[in-house]
C-alpha cells in the first residue's frame, strides 16, 4: 500500500527561531510527549546549535554544538527516542513513533558531522548538501565532485583504442576548422585591398584560396562526422555497460539495502542517471574536448600572428574562470538535490501505480494526487532555485566575451592605424576571436551538464560502492549434495539497533517438518530469512549438514531451497515461464509434471492458451489460489532439499486451501520443511512444532505434547478455537425452508 508518511525530514525547520546568518541543516517532527501521548514538537539542527520545542509546548530551547554534547538514539516497543547529553548528564529527551526514525537517524548523522566540522575548524557545510536517508543511518553526506566522472574510466577502458581514435579525429577536425580564418589574411591583403587600390585581381590566387577554404570545410565535415559517429557508439556502449553493472550489483545486495530504498529512486538511478551520463559522454564530453583543443590551438595561432593583440584577447578569461568556480560549487550540490527530489516523484508513481487497486478501493485518488502534487512542487522549487543562479551566469559570460571582443576591435584598430598590423591580420584575428570566445562560452555552459553528470555518477556509484551485508566467501565450499540437516547455534540478529532474534538454538533433522508458530513479531519470518541467508546472523551460526552456511556460495546454496510465500509473486510472462523461473532450461514435460504435482494442471488447461497463456504483472488475471499453486509448482520443479512455507495457505478460502494442502503434501515429501502458519490446524502433520516469542524459542514438541503441557502453544490454540466459535455463533442462521404448497384438493 502506498506510504502515508508525511515526510517529516525538514518539516520543523521553517518555524525554528534562527539567528542572523544561521542555517538550518535538518529537522524532525516529534509526535509523542514524555508520557508517550500524541503531541506535536520539533527538533532542529543548525550549523551552530540544536534547537528543540518539546511536544505540546510553544517554548524553544537551544544548546550550542560543543565537543561535550552528545546525541543518543534508541528504540523500544515501537517508540523511538533521541536523548541529549553533556559531561554532567542528560539534558533533554524526545520520543516519536518509529515512522519518523529515518529522519531521526539523518539528524543524528548530521549532528555528528557538524560537531566534527566545528571541532576541526572547517567551513560550514552547504545547506543544500543533505545526506541521503536510510533505515540504518546516513549513506552519503558529501556533495558530488566533478572528479567522480573519472571513475567512469573503469567502464571506458574496454574501448580505449576507439576513444584514442576519436581523440585523433577530434584533433584533426579541429585543426581543419582553423584553416579558413588563416586563409582570409592573403584574401584580404593580397586580393581585396590591392583591388581597392587599383590593382588587377589575381584570378589564380583567388581560386587557390577558395579551393583551400572549400577543402578545409569538407575535411572538417568528414572528420567531424567520423568522430561524432565513433564516440556516440562508444558512449552508448559505456552507458549500457554501466546500467548492466549497476543492475547486476543491485541484485547481489542483501534485502536490508532494499528495505531502506524507494523503488522509484533506484529505477531513476539506473534509468535516467545512466542516460544522462551517456548523453554527457556522447555529446558534451566531446564538445568539451573540442572546445579545449580549439581554444588551445586558436591561442597558439593568435600569439604566432601578434602576441600583443593576443594578450588583449585574454582579458575576460580571469573573470570567466572565477565565475565558473563560483557557480560550480552551487551547481554540484544543487543537481544532486534535484536528482533526489526527482527520485521522490518517481517513487510516488512506483508506489501508486502497482497499488492502484487499493487506492481505488479506499477512494484515495485525491490523496495520491496531492502526494504527487507535493513531490512535483518540491521538484519545481529546487529547479527554480538552481535556474536562478544559472540564468544570471550564462548572460554574464556572454557579456564578458562581448567586452573582450570590443577590446580586441579597439586595440586592433589602433595597431592598424600605426601600421603594426594589416587589415587582413585584423580580419583573421576577429575571425579567430569569434571562435575563441564562442568556444569559451560553450565551455562555460558545459559546467551545467558536467555537474549534472557528476551528480548522476555519484548516485550510481553509491550503489556500486555499497557492500552487501551477505558477502560471498573468499573460498566457497562446493555444495554437491544437501541432506537438509540444519543446526542453529546461539543465533542472534538485529535490525539496526533492535534485537529481533536472541540466543536461539535448534536442531532440525534431514527430512523433518518443523512448524513455526507464535504471535506476530515473534521472529518467525526473520528466522526463515536467516536460513535462506537473505540476512546474515549477527551472533552465533546456522549450519547446513554441519557446515556454516556462510562458507557456501550464496547462489549455490539458495539453489537447494524452495520458497513458497504468503503472497506469491508472478512475473509478467507465460504460465510456463513462471513455473520454470528457477530452472529456465526445464522441458515442457518437466513443467507439466510439476504443475500436476501442484494440482495446477487442470486450471492451467482451462486458460485461453494453456501453459502459454500470459499472466499480467504480478499475476493479475489469476485468483490467489491459482497463483499460489503456480508458485508451488515453481518450487517443485527445482526439487529443493530445504523447503520454506511462509503462510502458504493463510490468504485463501477453505476449498482452495484444501487444493493447496494437497499440493503441499506432494511438495514436502522427503524434504526438510520449515512451515509458518497462523492457522495452527494446518501444522498437525508437522513432526515438531517450535513456539517462538520475542525472538526466543519457548516450547518445542508435537501438537499433542504441547497441548498437554498447557503452555504457550495451548494458549494460542485455545485463543484460535474461541475466535472460531465466536465467528460461528455470530453467523446468521438461514430461515427454515417454507413448507411445500399442496395442490387444491390433494389428500
Amino acid at each position: 500500500m502506498p506510504s502515508t508518511d508525511p515526510s517529516p525530514v525538514l518539516a520543523a525547520v521553517p518555524s525554528a527561531p534562527l539567528e542572523r546568518g544561521e542555517n538550518a541543516l535538518a529537522g524532525l517532527d516529534v509526535d509523542l510527549d514524555a508520557k508517550e501521548r500524541f503531541a506535536s514538537g520539533e527538533i532542529v539542527l543548525t550549523d551552530r546549535r540544536l534547537l528543540a520545542r518539546d511536544a505540546g509546548t510553544d517554548t524553544w530551547r537551544a544548546w550550542p554544538l560543543t565537543p561535550s554534547l552528545t546525541l543518543q538514539h534508541a528504540d523500544h516497543g515501537g517508540v523511538g527516542q533521541l536523548s541529549l547529553h553533556d559531561a554532567d548528564g542528560r539534558l533533554a529527551a524526545w520520543r516519536y513513533t518509529l515512522g519518523r526514525d529515518p529522519a531521526a537517524l539523518k539528524l543524528l548523522g548530521l549532528f555528528e558531522r557538524q560537531k566534527r566540522r566545528l571541532a576541526s575548524g572547517e567551513a560550514d557545510p552547504d545547506d543544500d548538501a543533505e545526506p541521503e536517508e536510510t533505515d540504518f543511518g546516513v549513506e552519503s553526506a558529501a556533495p558530488p565532485s566533478t572528479w567522480v566522472l573519472l571513475r567512469l574510466w573503469r567502464f571506458a577502458k574496454p574501448y580505449q583504442w576507439q576513444l584514442l581514435l576519436g581523440f585523433v579525429l577530434t584533433l584533426a577536425s579541429t585543426a581543419a576548422s582553423l584553416v579558413p580564418p588563416y586563409l582570409t589574411i592573403p584574401l584580404m591583403d593580397e586580393v581585396l585591398i590591392p583591388y581597392q587600390n587599383g590593382q588587377q585581381i589575381d584570378t589564380h590566387l583567388v581560386w587557390m584560396l577558395l579551393a583551400g577554404l572549400l577543402a578545409s570545410a569538407l575535411v572538417a565535415w568528414a572528420l567531424g562526422w567520423m568522430r561524432t559517429w565513433l564516440l556516440a557508439l562508444v558512449s552508448e556502449r559505456i552507458g549500457a555497460d554501466l546500467r548492466t553493472a549497476t543492475f547486476e550489483h543491485l541484485l547481489r545486495l542483501s534485502l536490508d539495502y532494499f528495505g531502506s530504498k524507494r523503488t522509484g529512486d533506484l529505477m531513476s538511478r539506473i534509468g535516467s542517471e545512466s542516460d544522462r551520463i551517456c548523453v554527457f559522454l556522447s555529446l558534451h564530453a566531446l564538445d568539451f574536448a573540442t572546445d579545449v583543443l580549439m581554444i588551445g590551438m586558436t591561442a597558439a595561432i593568435l600569439f604566432s600572428i601578434n602576441p600583443s593583440l593576443a594578450l588583449a584577447t585574454l582579458v575576460p578569461l580571469p573573470f570567466i574562470a572565477w565565475m565558473i568556480h563560483l557557480v560550480r560549487d552551487r551547481l554540484r550540490t544543487g543537481f544532486e538535490k534535484i536528482d533526489r527530489v526527482w527520485g521522490e516523484v518517481t517513487s510516488v508513481l512506483a508506489d501508486t501505480i502497482p497499488g492502484i487497486r487499493v487506492v481505488k478501493a479506499f477512494a484515495q485518488e485525491q490523496r495520491e494526487a496531492e502526494r504527487f502534487r507535493r513531490a512535483n512542487r518540491a521538484n519545481l522549487e529546487v529547479n527554480d532555485k538552481l535556474n536562478k543562479t544559472w540564468s544570471l551566469f550564462t548572460p554574464t559570460v556572454s557579456l564578458l566575451t562581448e567586452i573582450g571582443l570590443l577590446v580586441v576591435w579597439a586595440f586592433g584598430i589602433w595597431l592598424v592605424s600605426r601600421d603594426s598590423i594589416t587589415v587582413g591580420v585584423l580580419s583573421a584575428f576577429i575571425a579567430y576571436i569569434g571562435r575563441f570566445y564562442g568556444r569559451l562560452d560553450s565551455m562555460s555552459r558545459i559546467v551545467s551538464v558536467t555537474q549534472k553528470a557528476a551528480a548522476g555518477a555519484k548516485r550510481i556509484f553509491d550503489i556500486l560502492d555499497h557492500v552487501s551485508n551477505v558477502p560471498e566467501p573468499a573460498q566457497p565450499v562446493k555444495l554437491e549434495r544437501v541432506q537438509g540437516g540444519l543446526s542453529l547455534q546461539g543465533v542472534g540478529f538485529r535490525y539496526g539497533s533492535r534485537a529481533v532474534i536472541r540466543g536461539l538454538d535448534l536442531d532440525i533433522r534431514p527430512g523433518e517438518m518443523i512448524g513455526l508458530v507464535g504471535h506476530s513479531g515473534s521472529g518467525k519470518s526473520t528466522l526463515v530469512n536467516l536460513i535462506c541467508r537473505f540476512y546474515d546472523v549477527t551472533d552465533g551460526a546456522i549450519k547446513v549438514d554441519g557446515i556454516d552456511l556462510r562458507r557456501f556460495g550464496v547462489a549455490d546454496y539458495r539453489r537447494h531451497i524452495g520458497l513458497v510465500l504468503q503472497e506469491p509473486f508472478l512475473f509478467f510472462g507465460t504460465v510456463a515461464e513462471n513455473i520454470a523461473y528457477g530452472k529456465p532450461d526445464a522441458t515442457r514435460e518437466e513443467i507439466v509434471a510439476a504443475a500436476r504435482a501442484a494440482h495446477a494442471h487442470e486450471f492451467i488447461l482451462r486458460l485461453p492458451h494453456g501453459y502459454d497463456s500470459v499472466v499480467g504483472e504480478r499475476g493479475q488475471g489469476l485468483s490467489g489460489g491459482e497463483r499460489q499453486r503456480i508458485s508451488i509448482a515453481r518450487a517443485l520443479l527445482i526439487d529443493p532439499r530445504i523447503l520454506i512455507l511462509d503462510e502458504a495457505t493463510s490468504s485463501v478460502d477453505t476449498e482452495t486451501e484444501k487444493e493447496i494442502q494437497k499440493a503441499l503434501d506432494n511438495l514436502v515429501q522427503g524434504r526438510t520443511t520449515i512451515a509458518i502458519a497462523h492457522r495452527l490446524s494446518t501444522l498437525r502433520r508437522a513432526d515438531r512444532l517450535v513456539v517462538m516469542d520475542r525472538g526466543r524459542i519457548v516450547e518445542v514438541g508435537t501438537h499433542d505434547e504441547l497441548l498437554a503441557r498447557e503452555g504457550a502453544y495451548w494458549r494460542l490454540y485455545e485463543a484460535q478455537l474461541r475466535q472460531v466459535d465466536e465467528s460461528d455463533s455470530e453467523r446468521p442462521l438461514l430461515p427454515p425452508p417454507a413448507p411445500a404448497a399442496h395442490p387444491a384438493g390433494a389428500a
